[in-house]
């Protein structure tokens, strides 16, 4: 993360500055003068709750927060007036920002400061003139008597964990093979402290992960499998949560070939895995007290000569085997295999997170996310808990066996696609043959790439599901 955020010691006088209030009453506690009062009172009830006050050596933006509504909502808006302010901020090329609540409660102002970072990202490496941003700000002071130092470093590797993440989405294939990715994630694990083993092609043999090398047939880049680990001396479980993103880092459908205009962004669908690897990262780098394993399985589909074909029959890694009707449902037989790897931490929790269907896409769009489970009901909800909280939100489908009729084979075990109907359930439910242990299935093919800027969340990869991942495990600290 390019902006430093730390906490000030001082309360602002001439400094760029950043008002949190509710109330006009508050606009006393400021440095305003009676006339710049009245302009504020006087835009506020035009409706405006972000407001600037230009007195050209600096500027003062005061930026009135909700008085009703649910907590959740309430965090949001105060994300987004932070995107607003940013503009604001951008349009004067301020570098440097203090935010300063005055009514505000702490947790609106982290939300606000994490709404002012996260609309503050920026991909531009492949900019001839990479050193130009259009976004000015380099430095966050917060003066918070209620806000602590640890609050605000956690708050920091959080918002840097996303733009791991959005980072990672955002690398085209001609840097990001499944082999670069799991350096990618080296880097990550080494600067966290986390711990980190990448199985090469030979190793995944050898474990007969038949689902990511059926996948990765077509290819001439060999597929990695990544396992993080966070798992410091004291723990609050005693069982580990276990994390499993979708690691396809291009996707052209294989020989069941998309469309080219379905293809053209297709170097996201990696972005579970990302949000994994991020999330493990910032949960690790906080140190919280948590035992969490995250998997990556990782390949790209592509339909060369040796590629799998519709109608192949695969002995996936549990020694079940799986009718291949579509080689574009190739996420679910890499994530297979990772499930069936997944038992032999006998984990308290396992939550699939991945860019798997159109289908989640079509039912609700980038405003939230798939979520399916099978024996975690209390987990699922704790999990929404938090999804309402970063707005990072899970609309929940049934997993009725119903749908299992769907993925019967005449010749296998199971086939990999389902019919017309119920595509994103039809998908958790193929996942869920291969597990044996509570399971969540996120899909975020939805949310995981937006083709413009909505708000705080970036063009491009969002790092959906990394703030919502370290809000789960947090919250099992924080219990």
């Amino acid at each position: 993360m390019d902006v430093i955020l730390r906490k000030a010691l001082r309360k602002p006088t001439a400094a760029d500055t950043i008002y949190l209030v509710k109330a006009g009453s508050d606009l006393k506690q400021t440095n305003l003068t009676d006339e710049e009062i009245d302009f504020v009172k006087k835009e506020h009830r035009l409706k405006r709750n972000v407001i600037e006050v230009n007195r050209y050596k600096n500027r003062l933006i005061i930026v009135y927060g909700e008085l009703l509504g649910t907590k959740s909502k309430r965090l949001e808006n105060c994300r987004k007036y932070a995107d607003e302010a940013q503009k604001l901020l951008n349009r004067a090329k301020v570098e440097r920002v203090v935010v300063f609540p005055i009514s505000a409660q702490k947790e609106e102002s982290f939300a606000f400061i994490e709404g002012l970072l996260l609309g503050n990202y920026q991909f531009i490496k492949y900019f001839k003139d990479a050193g130009k941003k259009e976004n000015s700000l380099g430095q966050v002071d917060v003066y918070a008597a209620d806000i602590v130092d640890k609050e605000i470093e956690d708050l920091a590797i959080v918002v840097e964990a996303v733009y791991h993440a959005r980072d990672l989405v955002n690398e085209p294939l001609s840097f990001l093979t499944a082999t670069q990715f799991s350096e990618e994630m080296k880097n990550l694990a080494a600067e966290s402290k986390a711990k980190i083993e990448v199985f090469n092609k030979k190793k995944i043999e050898s474990l007969k992960m038949g689902g990511l090398l059926a996948v990765n047939k077509g290819s001439i880049d060999p597929p990695t499998f990544t396992v993080l680990e966070w798992k410091p001396r004291k723990t609050v479980n005693s069982k580990p949560y276990v994390f499993v993103g979708k690691g396809v880092v291009y996707d052209t459908g294989g020989l069941s070939l998309k469309p080219s205009n379905f293809m053209e962004i297709m170097k996201c669908d990696m972005a579970g895995g990302a949000a994994v690897a991020a999330a493990l990262y910032a949960i690790a780098k906080a140190k919280l007290p948590v035992h969490v394993i995250g998997l990556i399985p990782a390949t790209d589909n592509r339909p060369d000569g040796n590629a799998y074909v519709p109608g192949d029959v695969i002995t996936m890694y549990d020694g079940s085997t799986v009718e291949v009707l579509n080689t574009d449902a190739e996420g679910r037989m890499i994530l297979a295999d990772a499930l069936s790897y997944a038992k032999q931490y006998d984990p308290e929790l396992v939550i699939n997170i991945a860019t798997l269907t159109g289908a989640a896409a079509r039912a609700i769009g980038p405003q939230g996310m798939v979520g399916l489970n099978t024996k975690a009901e209390a987990e699922f909800e704790l999990l929404q808990k938090s999804g309402d909280i970063v707005n990072e939100r899970i609309v929940e489908f049934p997993m009725w066996d119903d749908y299992k009729e769907q993925l019967k084979s005449e010749i296998a075990d199971q086939k990999n696609i389902g019919g017309v109907d119920a595509g994103a359930i039809t998908a958790a439910k193929f996942l869920e043959h291969f597990t044996d242990y509570p399971f969540i299935h996120l899909d975020i093919a939805g949310p995981a790439f937006l083709s413009k800027k909505d708000s705080y969340r970036s063009v491009g990869g969002t790092g959906v599901g990394v703030r919502l991942l370290f809000d789960f495990i947090k919250s099992k600290v924080d219990d």
